[in-house]
C-alpha cells in the first residue's frame, strides 16, 4: 500500500512553479524546480527561497517552562535569554540522538521548538513524559509554516517587504510583513545552507501570501525558489548533520562531533552521564569529511576503506558538491584507524573504490554572520 503524504500550505504555489516533488519525512516535498544545481547556485550567489514547513512546531508553556526544557535538552538556555534561539539535541538516557532541534525562547514561561518533521510526535512524546504539573507541551506542527529565504541578498529582500534583518545570529523578533493584509511574521537569523539568511515563521493560513509577496523581490535579485534537493547539497557542503544520517538515537553528538551542542556543565539534561562517560573515554567513531580525489559521486551507506582496503567506516550522507564540482561525503570512521586531516581513504562505489581525501568540515567556507 502506497504511503499517504502529508501535503504543506504551499504545494498548490509549488505545482504551479513547476516543482517536482518526492517523500520525506511522511511529507510531500518539492525536490526541484528548474534544477538542483541552479538553485544551489542561486542560494550561494544571491538568494533562495524555501519551503520547509514540514518542519514540525511546538510550545511548552507553563510556570518555569524554561527551567524544564533545559533539564531535558541538551544545550544550556541559560546561555541566552528571550528574543534568542538556540540549536539543541533531544536525546534519550544513552545518548542517543531522538531529534536536533531548533529553541525560541519566548519568556521563562513560554518556548517554541522547531524539531524535524518526522520526529516531531517522538520530541513531544519526549516532554510530555517528563513534564511537572503546571507545564503544558502542545504539538502545533500544522499551526505554522516555515520559509527560509538564504543567501547574500535575503537581508535586501526581507527589507523590500518590511521586515526586519538587522539582528544578531541565532535572533529572532516577532514583526509585521508590510502591505494591506498586515501578516504576523516571526523572523530568526537562522538557516540550514551556511549562507546569511533568515527563516520565517507565519501562521499556516498565511504562507501562500507571504511566500508570494517574497518571490517576486527574489527573482528580481536573480534568486529562485529552491528545493530539498538544493537544501541537502547546500547543508552537505557545510557539514551540517541531518537527523537519521549524521545523528540517530545510535550515532550520539559526541560520535557525530555535536558536542557543541551540549551544556556539559549543566548538572542536569537526558543523557548526560552516558555522553560524559564517552567524551571522557573517546568514541569508537567520528563523523569526517570526505572529499573525492577520483571520479565518481559519492552516496550515503557506502563503506569506507583503508588504504590497505580494509573496511574503517561508512558514510552517513554523500553527494555532488555544485561548488567544489567533485563528490563529497560525511563518514562515521572507526577511530582505532588512526585517519586525521590529508589521510587518503578510499569509498567502495559498487564495487568500484573512488579515492577520497580525508577533510574536516565544513568543505566550504561559511557565511552564516
Amino acid at each position: 500500500m502506497s504511503e499517504t503524504l502529508i501535503e504543506g500550505p504551499l504545494n498548490a504555489v509549488h505545482t504551479e512553479l513547476g516543482a517536482a516533488f518526492a517523500p520525506f519525512g511522511g511529507w510531500s516535498m518539492p525536490v526541484k524546480y528548474a534544477g538542483t544545481v541552479g538553485e544551489h547556485t542561486a542560494v550561494r550567489e544571491a538568494v533562495g527561497i524555501f519551503d520547509v514547513s514540514h518542519l514540525g512546531k511546538a510550545t511548552v508553556a507553563g510556570p518555569g517552562a524554561k527551567d524544564f526544557v533545559n533539564r531535558v535538552l541538551s544545550a544550556d538556555l541559560g546561555k541566552i535569554h528571550p528574543g534568542k534561539a538556540q540549536y539543541t539535541l533531544c536525546t534519550n538516557e544513552s545518548g542517543g540522538v531522538i531529534d536536533d532541534l531548533i529553541v525560541y525562547y519566548v519568556s521563562d514561561d513560554e518556548l517554541f521548538l522547531v524539531p524535524n518533521a518526522a520526529n516531531t510526535a517522538a520530541v513531544v512524546a519526549h516532554l510530555v513524559a517528563r513534564a511537572p504539573e503546571g507545564i503544558t507541551v502542545t504539538d502545533q506542527h500544522r499551526d505554522y509554516a516555515v520559509l527560509a529565504v538564504q543567501g547574500p541578498k535575503s537581508a535586501e529582500v526581507l527589507q523590500a517587504v518590511g521586515l526586519p534583518t538587522d539582528m544578531e545570529y541565532m535572533a529572532y523578533e516577532d514583526a509585521v510583513l508590510s502591505g494591506p493584509a498586515g501578516v504576523p511574521v516571526r523572523v530568526c537569523r537562522t538557516g540550514y545552507t551556511g549562507e546569511h539568511g533568515y527563516e520565517l515563521i507565519p501562521a499556516w493560513g498565511d504562507a501562500e501570501t507571504v511566500f508570494r509577496s517574497l518571490l517576486p523581490e527574489i527573482t528580481a535579485r536573480g534568486g529562485q525558489p529552491a528545493g530539498l534537493g538544493a537544501r541537502d547539497t547546500l547543508r552537505t557542503e557545510m557539514g551540517y548533520p541531518l537527523h537519521g544520517h549524521e545523528l540517530t538515537v545510535d550515532i550520539t553528538p559526541v560520535q557525530a562531533r555535536a558536542g557543541w551542542a551540549v551544556g556539559w556543565k549543566k548538572p542536569e539534561f537526558v543523557g548526560r552521564e552516558a555522553l560524559l562517560a564517552e567524551k571522557e573515554a573517546g568514541p569508537a567513531r567520528r563523523l569526517w569529511g570526505l572529499r573525492a580525489t577520483g571520479k565518481g559521486v559519492l552516496r550515503a551507506d557506502l563503506t569506507v576503506l583503508s588504504a590497505d582496503g580494509a573496511p574503517i567506516g561508512t558514510t552517513t550522507s554523500g553527494t555532488f558538491s555544485p561548488t567544489l564540482k567533485t563528490g563529497i561525503a560525511l563518514a562515521l570512521i572507526d577511530s582505532a584507524a588512526g585517519v586525521e586531516k590529508g589521510t587518503v581513504v578510499s569509498v567502495d562505489v559498487r564495487g568500484r573504490a573512488i579515492e577520497c581525501e580525508v577533510v574536516l568540515p565544513p568543505f566550504v567556507e561559511a557565511n552564516t554572520k
